[in-house]
C-alpha cells in the first residue's frame, strides 16, 4: 500500500535549479578527503582543486608545494572554467612560466573545466605567507626559513640568521645574493655548514 501522504510530499519537493550551478561531476571527486573538520570527507569540487594545488612543489625548493609557499591567492569556479590566481614569490621569477604550467596540469587532472591560471600582483607576494608547515620543511631541506623581520634594511638580523642544522645564531652572511634574489648564502660557526637562507621580503 503506498502512503498518499509520503507520495503527495515526494511530489511537492522541487529539486534545486542547477542552470547556473558550475560545480563540477561528482565522478572527478576525490573519495578519501578527511581534511574537513570532524574527519567527514570533503568532496566538493574546490576541494579536489586545492588538493591538485597542493601536489605542485616549488621547481626551486622541490620540498614546498605552492599552497604551502603561499603562492597560490585564490581559486573560483566560474561558468565555464576554473580560475587559479597566483602572485609569483618576486617579480621575474625564473620559474613563473613552468609553475603556470605545472598548475594548469594538476587543476586539469581532477576537472573537465578549462584551466586559466593568472598571475596577479596585488597584494604582492611576502615570506609571511609561507605556512607553518612550509617553514619546517624549509629548515628540513637545509634552507633557513624567513624570519618575522623583513630583511630591507636588516643586515643584522640577516648576520644572526639562525642556523637550519644545529640553530646557532654564531653565523656569517657571506653573500646576501644566492642562486635567487630571494635567498642569501651564510655559514654556521658552530657546526661548519654552509646554508642558504630564504630572505624575508
Amino acid at each position: 500500500m503506498v502512503d498518499k501522504t509520503l507520495k503527495s510530499r515526494n511530489a511537492e519537493t522541487q529539486k534545486p535549479d542547477r542552470r547556473g550551478d558550475c560545480r563540477l561531476p561528482d565522478s572527478i571527486l576525490p573519495f578519501d578527503d578527511r581534511s574537513a573538520v570532524g574527519g567527514t570527507i570533503d568532496n566538493s569540487p574546490t576541494s579536489a582543486i586545492w588538493q591538485a594545488l597542493g601536489s605542485v612543489t616549488d621547481p626551486e625548493i622541490p620540498v614546498v608545494n605552492v599552497v604551502e609557499m603561499g603562492i597560490i591567492a585564490g581559486v573560483r569556479i566560474e561558468v565555464d572554467c576554473v580560475v587559479i590566481d597566483m602572485t609569483p614569490t618576486f617579480v621575474g621569477c625564473p620559474a613563473l612560466d613552468v609553475i603556470r604550467e605545472n598548475i594548469r596540469t594538476a587543476v586539469s587532472a581532477v576537472t573537465p573545466a578549462q584551466v586559466r591560471v593568472n598571475v596577479v600582483f596585488d597584494p604582492p607576494w611576502t615570506s609571511e605567507r609561507i605556512s607553518e608547515t612550509g617553514r619546517q620543511k624549509l629548515k628540513a631541506f637545509g634552507l633557513a626559513p624567513p624570519s618575522g623581520q623583513r630583511s630591507i634594511g636588516a643586515m643584522p638580523t640577516l648576520e644572526r640568521t639562525p642556523c637550519p642544522y644545529c640553530d646557532s645564531i654564531d653565523t656569517d652572511l657571506d653573500s646576501i645574493f644566492g642562486p635567487t634574489l630571494c635567498r642569501s648564502i651564510h655559514y654556521c660557526r658552530s657546526c661548519l655548514q654552509s646554508f642558504e637562507h630564504f630572505k624575508a621580503v
